[in-house]
């Protein structure tokens, strides 16, 4: 049998939290049987689920970020380009009605996140026709098949506040809208019998595979977008607090740039994460986001604003003063002054790179271009600075090498910042505050207590900056319900440099050339018309 199983399979040495890679839909090759008749064929099945976690994330190769890191719609990053698929952000937030049921942008993930429910639920229904395994073993695969139902529907619920729930096979396309509560009761109980389920460590044959941790951090981030804060503390705690013969299992990594390689090179804050691997799989994210001078006329698709950078505080604490460089300036910017976190998230000029210098002046090695002169930059910064954080450096020739890097889906700074958020909204001050001065602690930053408004403040802002560049900021400003206020009618800026000799100018300017959008509408995205026409049952959503 696993000979020709083998013939079968497409075999690849990736760990998503698991060893091998099976072709997401062999079922018209093989029969449903086969796959539960020992637990090697079932393991295969069951791989293929992993593979969702990296396409919803930074690096995914897939439609849902191709082009589109949801920060570009956002004070942090801006896309340089203009063109279709690279300049997707642009169109977001200066066009938004080009989004539309038809023609989504990237924003709405319904038709493919659908189809991977289905995988899911065609998984649980073999564990309950064809299996035969110990309850145990039963419940271990059912565990982490429900794991990812749930991180699916996270995601949908994410995006469109309401949705239709499947727990098993439908047998008619015809089915309703769930209530916004029971769909995240849906969710929740999914991951409940998940952290229930799954062990804290897996034997050495199965390292990487989901475990109870992983289901308690996702519970601690879907239960913080529910606001049920309640069950955000109680899951994030468990998380804080999880041993393993005593020792505990997670840590947050002394040294911030360090908190983004794997679990498996010691990195103890990696709670879930994907890991690529040379020859494959790999990604490509260097190749998109890499200094222009690292291969010329490529790179550099999204760069750090200025509003970013100035969000960075001084290592001694405390942000320092940036009006000289609202203007025209040849002082030098405070770079080298300011905290860890700001110089293992973006590269600026003079920095150290690679065993060179960043040069993102006009004409230097890295360039600058002006946004709008062209439809893409070839390499060229729009605002004075490039992403660090992510960035391979080891890799020396990103043309002939593609990436290898994790992609880090939960560490346990966001784990302690959904704890500091849920504690807050229940009044537990205190608890709040040492969440936060926990991740202050990491980077040395002094942290003095708060109360009240200023206490939710600290929290959007240690999130923002800890958290930055990973696909948080655009989905807490809607669910703060602020994204209204802080994305609609403004412009965001960058520093155009120049060089004369020895000297080097710095000037603000901006970016955009044009006011962003966000209409109210983009707090509730739409249902794809394809997906009403074959569904009688349900409508479009408001003000689509």
């Amino acid at each position: 049998m696993m000979k020709k199983l083998i013939y079968i399979f497409l075999v690849l040495p990736f760990l998503t939290s698991c060893g091998d890679f099976l072709d997401p839909d062999p079922r018209d090759r093989l029969s449903d049987r086969m796959f539960w008749e020992d637990e090697t064929s079932t393991d295969l099945y069951l791989n293929s689920l992993y593979t969702y976690l990296p396409s919803y994330g930074n690096f995914g190769e897939s439609q849902f970020n191709s082009g589109l890191l949801t920060e570009g719609m956002t004070s942090m990053l801006k896309y340089g380009s203009y063109s279709a698929g690279r300049g997707n952000a642009n169109t977001i937030v200066f066009n938004p009605f080009f989004v539309t049921a038809d023609q989504s942008q990237g924003l709405v993930i319904w038709t493919e996140s659908y189809t991977r429910i289905r995988r899911v639920n065609e998984f649980m229904a073999g564990i309950r026709q064809y299996a035969e395994y110990p309850d145990d073993v039963k419940n271990r695969y059912e565990a982490q098949a429900r794991f990812f139902r749930a991180f699916l529907y996270y995601q949908l619920l994410l995006r469109t506040n309401t949705v239709i729930l499947y727990e098993d096979l439908p047998e008619s396309n015809n089915k309703p809208l769930s209530s916004t509560a029971a769909c995240w009761d849906f969710v929740e109980q999914d991951l409940a019998f998940a952290i229930e389920h799954l062990p804290v460590q897996w034997s050495s044959d199965q390292t990487g595979r989901i475990t109870k941790g992983a289901a308690l951090a996702m519970m601690s981030r879907a239960m913080l977008v529910a606001e049920r804060w309640e069950k955000v503390r109680e899951a994030a705690n468990e998380v804080i607090n999880l041993t393993d013969n005593g020792a505990k299992i997670y840590e947050l990594n002394s040294s911030y740039q360090a908190a983004f390689q794997s679990y498996f090179s010691g990195n103890k804050e990696s709670i879930l994460e994907f890991r690529y691997q040379l020859p494959q799989p790999t990604h490509t994210f260097d190749r998109k986001f890499a200094p222009g001078g690292d291969w010329a006329n490529n790179g550099g698709d999204a760069s750090p604003t200025q509003e970013m950078v100035e969000e960075y505080e001084l290592a001694t604490g405390g942000k320092p003063d940036w009006s000289a460089w609202h203007g025209r300036t040849t002082e030098t910017p405070p770079y080298e002054l300011l905290e860890p976190r700001f110089h293992a998230s973006v590269l600026y000029n003079g920095a150290d790179w690679k065993g060179r210098k960043i040069e993102s002046f006009e004409g230097g090695r890295d360039g600058y271009v002006d946004y709008g002169f062209q439809p893409n930059t070839f390499g060229k910064t729009t605002t004075g600075y490039y992403l660090r954080k992510y960035l391979d450096e080891s890799i020396s020739d990103i043309s002939t090498t593609r990436s290898a890097q994790p992609w880090i889906e939960i560490r346990l700074a966001e784990v302690y910042l959904n704890l500091a958020e849920a504690c807050y909204n229940l009044g537990e001050t205190n608890m709040a505050n040492n969440a936060l001065k926990t991740i202050r602690d990491r980077v040395d930053l002094p942290y003095n207590d708060n109360t009240g408004d200023e206490l939710f403040h600290a929290i959007r802002q240690e999130r923002k900056v800890e958290l930055a560049f990973e696909g948080f900021h655009y989905w807490d400003l809607r669910r703060w319900r602020v994204a209204h206020e802080e994305l609609n009618d403004v412009r965001f800026h960058g520093l155009k440099i120049t060089k004369a000799g020895e000297v080097f100018t710095y000037e603000y300017v901006d970016v955009d050339k044009q006011n962003r959008k966000f209409p109210e509408r983009f707090y509730n995205f739409p249902i794809p018309i394809a997906e009403i026409a074959n569904n009688t049952a349900v409508s479009q959503i408001s003000l689509w």
